[in-house]
């Protein structure tokens, strides 16, 4: 009688041995998996994101432009089209008013035009050439040369910061989603949303 109950202890202790070994390897399986989702995984994301958007060679978008100023805020939807080192375009699409008018910039020269009144302008050796704040890659040659650029990691998105400007960028996508452009007292003065992109 005594060696059943004796065998029947040892049984149970070795069962509940086996049982908290499983659980220690269990807990520290979630432990790990946890620790990986909450470093590993997002620095990946981040570091993805920011190579994709940061050696772009080429994007086409629809965007929607609010920009404000001291009485009212104004919206344009655009569409825009660059391709490094060969052209960069921007057409109003609305607007009505300004339907259609559209700049084209290829190398130093700078093309202008009202497409629905057929009026066309061209510039040489335009001065300000590089200079288009509301250009995806201007941002990008800013934040590249920006000594106090920052990149900022959120749940959902990566938010990259220049001295007047920041760009969200989707962790999903990994595509842009708005841009925010600051006056000096740091109250935003053009907000962009990237209705559609794609990026190359």
């Amino acid at each position: 009688m005594k060696k059943q109950i004796n065998l029947k202890n040892k049984k149970t202790l070795i069962l509940v041995i086996v049982i908290l070994i499983l659980l220690t390897f269990f807990l520290i399986f979630l432990f790990e998996m946890a620790k990986n989702n909450k470093f590993g995984n997002n620095n990946i994301s981040q570091e993805e994101s920011l190579k994709k958007i940061l050696n772009m060679t080429s994007y086409e978008a629809k965007i929607e432009v609010q920009v404000k100023s001291n009485k009212n805020t104004n919206i344009y939807k655009i569409y825009q089209e660059y391709e490094k080192d060969k052209k960069n375009i921007q057409e109003v699409l609305e607007p009505e008013n300004i339907k259609g008018v559209r700049i084209e910039r290829t190398g130093e020269k700078l093309k202008l035009e009202n497409t629905k009144l057929n009026l066309t302008t061209f510039f040489d050796k335009y001065d300000k050439i590089n200079i288009n704040d509301l250009d995806l890659n201007s941002f990008i040659l800013q934040y590249l040369e920006d000594k106090e650029k920052q990149a900022e990691e959120f749940k959902e998105e990566i938010v990259l910061k220049t001295k007047n400007k920041m760009l969200y960028l989707s962790k999903k996508t990994k595509l842009p989603t708005k841009m925010e452009i600051k006056d000096d007292n740091k109250n935003t003065k053009v907000y962009i949303l990237y209705n559609e992109i794609t990026i190359k």
